[in-house]
């Protein structure tokens, strides 16, 4: 099921997914019918723009801020902190500073 990364060892989540210049970089861990598992670097100012997940989507930072905006409300999220985006709901990430994150989605 996971890929892109190595097992049965201790694993920093943020040193998985390189920062890049004028870049978001994405590294899929799982995806499948179910379930969607993605790192993230953003580069400061760097985004995605809004857009809606077919599924429930769940990120934490993992390193720097970011800016989520769901349904029109916006977020300022920082390492260790963690947002639920529900499903349908259209929502965009920008890059205040560089950032990481870890995106789950469920279907």
């Amino acid at each position: 099921m996971y890929k892109n990364i190595e097992k049965h060892v201790k694993l920093r989540l943020a040193d998985e997914v390189a920062y890049q210049k004028g870049q978001v970089v994405s590294k899929t861990l799982v995806q499948n019918s179910k379930v969607s598992v993605t790192l993230f670097s953003f580069d400061k100012d760097e985004e995605i723009s809004t857009h809606a997940a077919a599924g429930d989507a769940m990120v934490t930072v993992l390193d720097g801020k970011g800016r989520f905006t769901v349904g029109g409300e916006v977020f300022y999220l920082e390492k260790g902190d963690t947002l639920i985006m529900p499903k349908d709901i259209p929502h965009a990430v920008y890059g205040e500073e560089m950032f990481k994150m870890l995106l789950m989605v469920s279907y």
